[in-house]
Order: C-alpha cells, then structure tokens, then sequence
C-alpha cells in the first residue's frame, strides 16, 4: 500500500491530521483527526508518534505493508525530518510534494475561472489524496522508486531527489569515528568555497556494486551541496558484451579463447566516442569548457573517454579507478588475452592523473607507475536499504515477497523462521565460487547428519542482483542449475534456493539479516563490500583469501578465511559455527564492532573529496602507492583514536 498525508495546525496546542491510502490502483481509505500536544511535547514529536501508531495499526489489521508515502509540504513544514523517520523506522520510501491547499471558488467544469480572486481551503485528506497519486506515480515494477536519468545521461538518485531517504547530516555522522568527520567536513567545505565540480563516469546505474556506492555517494554529497554530478553512457547490448568479456579476462576466468579483437576494440571506442559527442562534449557538459574540474572514470568500461577528456581540456583532472582484480601475473605473459586487453585499456588510462586501486597490491599491474597508485577500499552506505535496520514486521513482508518470487518460478521455497539457512548474496558471476558454495553445503549436511542427526538442518540461499551491463548472470544462473541436478547432490537438491532478486536493496537486507550463516566463496574478487555488510550486521561468514576479502575478516574474530576451493574446511568451520552456540555469540560480538569507516560512504566520499580538493588546487598527487584514507587523516591533521577499526595495511 501506499499512504498520503497532510497537516495544519489549528491552534498552538492542536494539529488536524489527513491520511489517504491508496493501493496504486485507486484510492480505497482515508482519515481525519486531530492531534492535540501534550504540555512539554514538540510537534513535530507528536506527529511521529501518531504516524508510527497510525502505520502499525492500520498494517496489522490489514495484514499490508506500506512501501511509499507522498508527504504534502504543510507536514513537511511542521516535522521537517518526517522523510528520514518514516524510511528509518518503518521502511516506507517518502517523497515530499507541493500540494493545492486552497482553490478558486468559482471554477467551471471545464476549468475556466471566474472573475472572483475569493477561494476555499481544500480539507487535510484532499491534500494527503492529491500527495499519495503523485508518489505513486514515481514508483515503477516491483513497488520500487523510478530510476531517474536526466539530460546528459546525469543520474539523478533518488527519482530526481524526490526521495528523500536521509534528511540530517547527523545521520551520517554517527555513523563513523570522529576523525573521518571532521576531515570530510574540511574537504567538502574546500571544494564549496573554490566552487569546485566532480563528475564520476560509469557503466551502468543499477545492479552493480558501483552503482550501488554511486547512488549513496551522490546522495550525501547533495545533503551537504557539494557539486558531485555522476553520467552514464546510453547502454549497447553488444559492447556490454565485449566489457564483460574483458572483466572475464583480466580476472582470469573466461574462455582462453576469448580475445579482445580489433573489431571489440573499434566497437568499444566507437560507443564511447558517440556518448562523449552526444552528451558531454557539447556546450554546457560536464567535459565542455566550464564543466566539471575533476573527472572519475570507474573500471575498464569507459577508459576510452579519458583521451578525448584530455584533448578537448587537458587542463582536466582525470582520476581512474579500478574495482576488479587484474590478474598482473597473466598480464605479464606476452600474448595472453589478459596482456592484450590490458594494453588496450593501459594506453587510455596512462593518460589519467591518478589511478586508484582496491588496496592489493597485486591489483596494479607492473606498467602502472606506484607514484600514480593510491588505495582504497569499496564502500557501503550503513543508512540505505541495503544495511538499515528492519523490523520484525518488515523481514516478514520481504520473506514473504521472496518466497512468492520462488513460487513464481517453481524454485524450492525458504521455510525461514521453520528453518534456519545459509547464503551467499553475489552477482551470478563465474567468478563468485557458486560451485564450492553448492559442494561445501553438500559436506556440511554430510556432517550435520552423521553427527546431529536430530537437528533441523539449515537451508541455502544463493542470490544476487543483476546489472543491465553484465549478461553472464543468466548463463551462470543456468549452470548452477545443471549442477543441483547431477545425482551426488540428490539428498539436498530440494532445500537449494537459486533466486535472481530484482532491484530491491531490502530484500537483500531482509536475506542477510535473517541468515544463521553467510559465506563469500569467491575465486577471484575486487573486494566484495558485502562481507562487510554481513559483518556489520554480526554475520559470522565464511570467505576465501581472494582479492580485498581478507582485508575484511579477522580469522577466528568475526568469521574464518579458507583457501579458494577448499570446500572441506569451509564445511568444517560451518559446521563448528551452526553446532556451537558459544563460539557462533562470541564471533557476533565480535562482528557488530569490527568494520572500518573506510567501508562507509562517509569515509569513501572523503577520499574522493581529498583527492578533487587536492587536484583542483593545482597540486601534485603522487600517493605512492598509500591509503587515501592514511594520507586525508595526516593531511587533516586527524590521527585515528585508540581502538578504532581499520583495515590491516
């Protein structure tokens, strides 16, 4: 369901309140009452707790869930932060709209004023019905927010901003140490009074964990009017074809055949060429005369821009930044498809100023100078929907909302709370270790029988987005089916769940929150922030040494590392942690205060405004291979405090 609501006051102690409840298709409740303020208490107090109260009662007794809300701007006026409590507390998206409050009093049928300036107000639950259509206007398939690109190709989070999911900076302050505020507080007031402008490239707005980092980047940086603009390409099916190839390659899981031919490599320039002279180049964008200082060009998709970046205005600062593992052994071997798309693409990219790695060194390729290289680790937004807390309520409608998409499409259901599970949220991806997953579960069940034979057994969930620029997910999708009907895993074949999950971030949130266990079996990785986010939420997991994994687990901690492939100990450490519920408490304990600011988008939208401050002040950046993070603390002057998380160096 959706909800509209409106207020006025009408004296200094009472507030008249109007709900409109809308089920996207028409109108089908609505309510008018009046709020009076006890001695001693706000307003804008009151009206929150009238709005929790309102919402829980109305749900139970309708057994529904409120996803969207349309908030007249006379609510607004009196509890400007009602947006961000109504996502935080009840997980409902708010959009603020500007709704009639009055309206002529002669007014033909066919809308033709009179001569009379007289008017007549329009009641609280007109407003709340005319603030909810608006909203539901702004939602797309599967009851989520729009996706809003404007002109340019610029994304615009948040439907254009409508959304308004964090309304306080304090938010996000209690969300990191200290020092990480303060030096982004300096960074970001530099880039302000310099009028200072950022523009980040990349593939693909939704589906990839760039994307997702993108949105919450933008996000806080328009909170604070920092002008941080990001611009994606117009999609080619057929090139995204040939990036994903090239992804394959360079992390050493494609096809040895594969290769990036001349025919790719006029393909890929040809798309980048067409998208720079349609949207950016011209008058008035980001890479014209005027536009933006300093420019971001994420992963291997678009390093194509950097050279006509700096042949229309090389006085430009271009910052390239590589999420993925780059096999640098295989580079090395000459003629190797990884030494020939790391040639097209280190010819483009050698004319940026930094390049920006995943804190590993072997992610730098000999060819990249280190006074070039700086680290930094992906990041996530503990405020959205992916990490925010959720209610007892709200899992149950997201478990809900998964086990009808399991029915839709004939896979096995999750009898999560009957059942306990195990999962791993990953794009469908060859290098995410889906095959070990499937074994190590295989031998864990072995186990859990042999030894506990009385005990309900956990299910396992393997799930993940999709991104519009990946099309391996359906092809992975495929082959792990095959591999649940092969005859070693008939005992536990029917308690599998294999589900690609739409562009929902509290499903995933919902998944990860309710698992006993979570596992990250990757054979080749960037990153991976959701070991993170599992983390944070007192997940012990279970990961492989592979790429900036073991950057985030602190083995016998907050989880266990294991080789890649080594399904055997993965069962092993499984097994301890479901069998064990002393060991399972402490490692949770554990977990729920071990992840580091530089996972946060607080401490990543430091780095980059370092970076830009630095860059836009003509000033040499050489990090010499450092942690961004390292070098914005000394330079701020902002020392870490005792005790406080980082991630090894």
């Amino acid at each position: 369901l959706y909800v509209g609501a409106a207020a006025k006051m009408i004296d200094e102690n009472t507030v008249q309140v109007g709900i409109s409840i809308h089920d996207g298709v028409y109108s089908v409740d609505f309510c008018v009452h009046t709020l009076h303020i006890s001695p001693g208490e706000s307003v804008a107090d009151a009206l929150k707790a009238d709005a929790v109260e309102t919402i829980n009662k109305y749900s139970k007794e309708h057994h529904a869930k409120f996803v969207g809300c349309g908030l007249a701007e006379s609510l607004i006026s009196l509890c400007r932060d009602m947006p961000s409590f109504l996502w935080s507390e009840l997980d409902i998206v708010v959009m603020r709209f500007k709704v009639k409050t009055e309206f002529p009093k002669f007014e033909c049928s066919d809308g033709i004023q009179g001569n009379s300036t007289e008017t007549i107000p329009i009641d609280v639950d007109e407003q709340a019905d005319s603030a909810v259509r608006k909203c539901i206007m702004n939602f797309g398939p599967g009851q989520n927010p729009a996706l809003s690109i404007g002109f340019r190709n610029r994304v615009e989070p948040d439907t254009g901003g409508r959304v308004e999911l964090v309304t306080k900076l304090e938010s996000y302050q209690k969300t990191v140490h200290e020092g990480t505020w303060n030096s982004f507080s300096k960074y970001a007031n530099e880039l302000k009074k310099n009028k200072a402008k950022v523009a980040f490239f990349s593939a693909t707005p939704q589906g990839g964990g760039v994307a997702l980092m993108r949105h919450a980047l933008i996000r806080f940086y328009r909170l604070w009017g920092v002008n941080v603009q990001w611009y994606i390409p117009k999609p080619n099916p057929k090139v995204f074809r040939i990036t994903k190839t090239n992804h394959n390659i360079l992390q050493g899981v494609a096809d040895p055949f594969e290769r990036l031919t001349k025919e790719r490599q006029e393909m890929m320039d040809e798309w980048i060429s067409y998208n720079a002279n349609r949207y950016w180049l011209g008058e008035g964008g980001p890479l014209a005369k005027g536009g933006a200082d300093v420019v971001i060009i994420d992963d291997p998709q678009m390093p194509g821009l950097i050279p006509l970046i700096k042949e229309h205005r090389p006085e430009v600062k271009v910052i390239y930044r590589s999420h993925i593992e780059l096999r640098s052994d295989l580079i090395e071997v000459e003629g190797s498809p990884q030494a020939e798309v790391w040639k097209f693409l280190w010819d483009r990219i050698k004319l940026a100023d930094v390049f920006i790695s995943h804190p590993v060194d072997k992610f730098v390729p000999a060819q990249v100078p280190m006074s070039m290289v700086g680290m930094m680790p992906a990041c996530t937004d503990w405020l959205d929907g992916l990490n925010k807390d959720l209610r007892d309520w709200d899992l149950r409608y997201y478990h809900h909302s998964l086990r009808n998409s399991c029915s839709d499409i004939g896979m096995n259901i999750l009898h999560y709370p009957a059942r306990e599970y195990i999962t791993q949220v990953a794009r469908f991806d060859p290098s995410k270790g889906i095959p070990d997953v499937i074994e190590s579960y295989r031998k864990l069940r072995e186990m859990l029988e042999e030894k506990v034979p009385r005990m309900v057994t956990p299910q396992l969930l393997i799930c993940g987005h999709g991104a519009i620029d990946d099309p391996d997910g359906s092809i992975i999708y495929d082959q792990t089916m095959k591999q649940l009907d092969e005859p070693r895993y008939d005992e536990i074949r029917g308690d599998v769940v294999v589900m690609r999950i739409g562009p929902s971030d509290q499903i995933l949130n919902a998944i990860l929150s309710c698992a006993k266990l979570v596992v990250q079996l990757s054979t080749r990785e960037g990153f991976e922030v959701k070991v993170s986010e599992a983390i944070h939420k007192g997940k012990p997991i279970v990961a492989t040494r592979a790429g900036g994994i073991p950057l985030q687990v602190q083995h016998g901690k907050n989880g266990y590392l294991v080789e890649v492939g080594d399904t055997t100990a993965v069962a092993i450490y499984l097994y301890n942690l479901y069998t064990d519920r002393g060991l399972y408490q402490r490692l949770s304990e554990f977990a729920k205060v071990s992840v580091s600011d530089e996972v946060s988008t607080v401490g990543n939208a430091t780095c980059w405004l370092y970076l830009a401050a630095k860059l836009v002040k003509g000033e040499e950046m050489k990090p010499n291979a450092r942690w961004i993070t390292d070098m914005y603390r000394e330079d701020a002057e902002q020392p870490y405090g005792k005790g406080e998380p980082r991630l090894p160096r």
